[in-house]
């Protein structure tokens, strides 16, 4: 992390405070979003490094085991599940004030943000769409025609290449028969 500059370095004693309040007023939906997408990558992160630690611990089942390695991995996985509990402590916050941001906005139905063109101007309306589904559905068939062509000429192909496949044995099989 970088730490910020000394109030009296090169700025006068309350110019600090006061862009701080202008970055905490600069701060849109959009960011707290990316900031959001960061902190699920953290906690991710952290979870994954907690499993792992987990995995290296041994239980303590009998087997003589190191006091001092089980204390500092010990240590170690409650660190992690401290700083765990903080980045879901800010992953609500960050939540909260996008709810907060967006709490104003009207809810925009999908289909309107799904771009199309109309044709000549005219709207859909029932009988458009009707013809629109018979037409798919007489595509729909004559590719499925098509299809069932297709496969019936990949069989024949098939056939012509396995009955190729068993003449070029059987002239290879007798070549070697004659030498």
């Amino acid at each position: 992390m970088s730490t910020p500059p000394l109030a009296g370095a090169s700025m006068p004693p309350g110019a600090f405070s006061g862009t701080q309040a202008q970055a905490a007023r600069e701060v849109n939906t959009a960011s707290l979003c990316r900031i959001g997408q960061e902190t699920v990558q953290d906690i991710v992160f952290r979870t994954m490094e907690i499993f792992q630690l987990l995995r290296n611990m041994q239980l303590p089942n009998g087997v003589t085991y190191h006091t001092g390695t089980y204390q500092d991995r010990l240590g170690k996985l409650q660190e992690h599940l401290r700083q765990l509990s903080i980045l879901f402590r800010k992953l609500r916050l960050v939540y909260d004030k996008c709810n907060e941001n967006c709490a104003g906005l009207d809810p925009v139905p999908i289909e309107q943000l799904i771009p199309y063109v109309e044709e000549d101007g005219s709207k859909h309306d029932d009988r458009g769409a009707a013809s629109q589904l018979r037409f798919a559905s007489e595509e729909r068939r004559e590719i499925m025609e098509v299809n069932k062509k297709l496969k019936q000429k990949n069989q024949q192909l098939k056939q012509i290449m396995d009955q190729l496949r068993n003449l070029i044995w059987d002239i290879n099989a007798m070549l070697a028969m004659r030498n």
